[in-house]
């Protein structure tokens, strides 16, 4: 039985002052007195708790923004971008002094039925996030594919700052080729400054490791002092800032009038970046844009070994249990020398007719020698 009604039939039925009933329960007189006055006007059904929410909220903040609110949503939405509560509530910061929080933000788009619960989403305590600590440390690139009108499939190649998401190129193409990417690297790095790693996946534009070599892209980054790096195969997450920068373009796209040709992919590529670099915020960095995050940190910068692999045949290895790398020269395969004690180390090998010059990743000349063609096995000096 609720206290209120036990203290109402207590006073009625059993005769026990207000005072005594106080003073038993813990309980004001003056709250006793409101509910004899209630069971007078209403009956039992007066006595029963009440909600304590106020009849009106004349400063409920909420109110005043809940159709601004809506509509953001929906223009966000329209046009592409993310159109979340904190993405909102940015927003409304820059038109306004005082505004909802994010939270009350988020139960007006709730109450409209614009959030769709996900109870199977994993929990963000599961994630391990993995951060470059200056601008230009490391940047991400990749392809991915977008369909255009007549069912036309054009490549995007897409590069990312890792420590701050800036979009530092995204570029539409037929088909990438490796030139494509060294391109786009050049012209990136006029603006933003080169980057002192280069991380990508395994694909055919960005490495030849698939086949012991070096690509056009692999080469250019050599000879930058640029470090290259590599994701595991079939494990995207290495990559998974510029993964995830591909779903958000991709987002965008689909919400634009009909893609008829490359060049008006472009255009509405631009558009975006632009948008995606310098207006929207960014959850991952509090808030903030990308070009912000950029700006307010100094920049990394290549510091390896300058490699210039031009005009020769480029080979990558590991120096095996014996000391040796292999090289095939004249239809035959030749075992060359290194030493017992750079067992293990991967090194170049920059090969010219018959002048091999062999060099640690870091740049360091382990042997330089001239293969002599009717020997198999090129024995140290």
């Amino acid at each position: 039985m609720d206290l209120g009604r036990f203290l109402v039939e207590s006073h009625l039925k059993e005769g026990r002052s207000v005072a005594e009933l106080a003073r038993a329960h813990g309980v004001s007189r003056g709250w006793i007195y409101k509910l004899l006055a209630r069971h007078r006007r209403e009956g039992w059904s007066g006595v029963e708790p009440r909600s304590r929410r106020p009849h009106r909220s004349p400063t409920r903040i909420a109110d005043l923004y809940e159709d601004e609110i809506v509509t953001l949503r929906k223009e966000l939405t329209d046009a592409g971008f993310d159109a979340g509560a904190q993405t909102i509530h940015f927003h409304l910061a820059k038109r306004h002094r005082h505004v909802p929080s994010v939270s009350t933000i988020w139960r007006v788009l709730s109450a409209r039925g614009f959030v769709t619960s996900q109870p199977h989403k994993r929990p963000k305590s599961s994630y391990k996030r993995f951060v470059a600590d200056l601008p230009n440390e490391c940047w991400q690139a990749d392809v991915t594919h977008v369909a255009i009108d007549g069912g036309t499939v054009l490549d995007v190649l897409n590069i990312i700052d890792d420590h701050s998401r800036l979009c530092v190129a995204s570029r539409a193409f037929v088909t990438t080729r490796s030139v494509d990417v060294v391109r786009s690297l050049h012209v990136s790095a006029e603006k933003w400054g080169y980057p002192a790693s280069f991380l990508s996946d395994n694909g055919a534009i960005f490495t030849a490791s698939f086949v012991d070599g070096v690509s056009a892209m692999e080469g250019e980054l050599l000879a930058l002092g640029i470090k290259t790096k590599h994701s595991r195969p079939y494990h995207p997450q290495t990559c998974g800032k510029v993964e995830r920068f591909h779903q958000t373009v991709k987002k965008f796209l689909a919400a634009q009038e009909s893609i008829a040709n490359k060049r008006q992919l472009q255009r509405d590529l631009d558009r975006f970046v632009a948008y995606y670099n310098e207006v929207r915020p960014h959850r991952a960095l509090h808030r903030r844009t990308p070009l912000q995050a950029f700006e307010q940190r100094t920049k990394a910068h290549p510091t390896g070994p300058k490699i210039d692999c031009e005009g020769y045949r480029v080979r990558r290895d590991r120096v095996d249990r014996s000391g040796q790398v292999t090289l095939r020269y004249g239809g035959r395969l030749r075992h060359i020398k290194v030493g017992r004690a750079f067992t293990g180390r991967r090194v170049i090998m920059l090969v010219a007719g018959r002048d091999v010059r062999i060099l640690g990743l870091d740049g360091e000349p382990l042997r330089r020698l001239r293969i002599d063609p009717a020997r198999d096995y090129q024995r140290l000096p």
